[in-house]
């Protein structure tokens, strides 16, 4: 009923990278992004009006009713969404690539949409910026999932099909409502690439030219003309050097 809290199940999905479209190149990443995100909804049996979706532009704001099983969703439609992003993205030159909030709470319905705390919560998850440093350093895989502390305990941690709570992380994120837990999937990796190591690790350093020769002595080529100095087992001695030749 319309201004009365439901309880719900929030899933919100988001384009990584999707700023750097141009106005032609989004209506196609938006069809994308309908087209994967609805055939996994339809492959775990989550339909209208069990389902119900808001555009938000770069992404997707879903509800699920109550009634919905929540390992379905963890589950089943995650790997869904997972296996038809590969298949998507095969060949393409611009692969989609997708971040996804997971939550559970009330939900209040309006004539504009959802809102709530809950809705906040499962935004900020798949917006905050661990998720998308994690996508980011996960190469070649084309999706993250963070679910909520509270989804977590409640229905990652038991397991079900095709849920695996070992393959998460757990991350401390700073969102506007505060610092929060939150844990981190990247379907197919047995572990989500760490953020904080990937940024930090070191490049190696590039290989410095080594002087030939042996001793204290190496040999340099020089090729214009001119008058210098060079060293010659530990001792500096003078070149002059001309069109014609040269001499110490």
């Amino acid at each position: 009923m319309e201004g009365e809290a439901a309880y719900g199940f929030i899933v919100n999905v988001d384009a990584q990278g999707s700023g750097l479209l141009s106005d032609t190149e989004k209506p196609e990443m938006r069809r994308r992004l309908y087209e994967v995100t609805n055939a996994a909804f339809e492959q775990a049996r989550i339909r209208a009006p069990r389902l119900y979706q808001e555009d938000r532009g770069d992404g997707i704001l879903s509800v699920l009713a109550a009634d919905v099983p929540p390992r379905r969703v963890v589950g089943e439609w995650l790997e869904y969404l997972h296996q038809d992003l590969r298949q998507l993205n095969r060949g393409l030159r611009t692969p989609l690539r997708l971040r996804v909030g997971l939550h559970i709470g009330p939900v209040t319905a309006d004539e504009h949409g959802r809102s709530g705390r809950a809705v906040d919560l499962a935004c900020r998850l798949g917006d905050c910026d661990t998720a998308k440093a994690i996508l980011k350093a996960a190469e070649g895989s084309p999706l993250v999932a963070v679910a909520s502390d509270r989804l977590y305990e409640d229905v990652v941690l038991a397991g079900g099909r095709w849920v695996e709570p070992d393959r998460y992380r757990r991350h401390e994120v700073e969102l506007k409502e505060g610092r929060k837990a939150a844990w981190f999937t990247v379907p197919g990796l047995p572990q989500p690439p760490d953020p904080a190591t990937t940024a930090t690790a070191p490049r190696p350093e590039p290989p410095q030219p080594q002087p030939q020769g042996t001793g204290d002595s190496f040999v340099q080529n020089n090729h214009h003309h001119g008058s210098g100095q060079f060293i010659a087992n530990g001792k500096v001695d003078t070149l002059h050097i001309d069109q014609y030749g040269g001499e110490r």
